[in-house]
C-alpha cells in the first residue's frame, strides 16, 4: 500500500532531490571540457610511453634491463660506457619523425608539381 502520510512524501522527495543533485553534479564535472582535455593528455602520456617502451625494447631486441635505466648503475668491467645505452629516445624519435614530415614534404611538392 502507498505511503500517503504527507511528511514522508516531503522526506522522500527531498532524498531524491537530493540523489538527483549528485548525479547532476557528477555528469557536469565528467563532461567539463577542462576534464575532457585531461583524460586527453593523460591518454597521450600513456600512449607516448607506450611508444617509447617499444622502441626501446625494439632497439636493444629484449625488454630494457632495468640496471641501465638508471645512471652510473653499470661499471666500465663490464664493457659498458655511462653513455650507453641512451638514458632517452626522446631525441632520437624526434629526429626520425622529422625526417619522416620532410620526406613526405618532398614528395608531396615533387607531385605537385610534377
Amino acid at each position: 500500500m502507498a505511503d500517503t502520510d504527507p511528511e514522508a512524501l516531503e522526506k522522500d522527495i527531498e532524498r531524491t532531490r537530493a540523489e538527483l543533485a549528485v548525479t547532476v553534479d557528477a555528469i557536469v564535472d565528467r563532461v567539463s571540457p577542462k576534464r575532457v582535455a585531461g583524460r586527453g593528455v593523460a591518454k597521450a602520456k600513456a600512449n607516448a610511453e607506450q611508444l617509447v617502451t617499444a622502441a626501446r625494447d625494439m632497439a636493444f631486441g629484449v625488454a630494457y634491463p632495468a640496471k641501465y635505466a638508471e645512471p652510473g648503475a653499470y661499471g666500465e668491467e663490464d664493457g659498458w660506457h655511462d653513455d650507453f645505452p641512451p638514458r632517452s629516445l626522446a631525441p632520437i624519435l624526434i629526429g626520425v619523425g622529422a625526417v619522416v614530415v620532410v620526406g613526405a614534404a618532398i614528395a608531396l611538392w615533387r607531385r605537385r608539381r610534377a
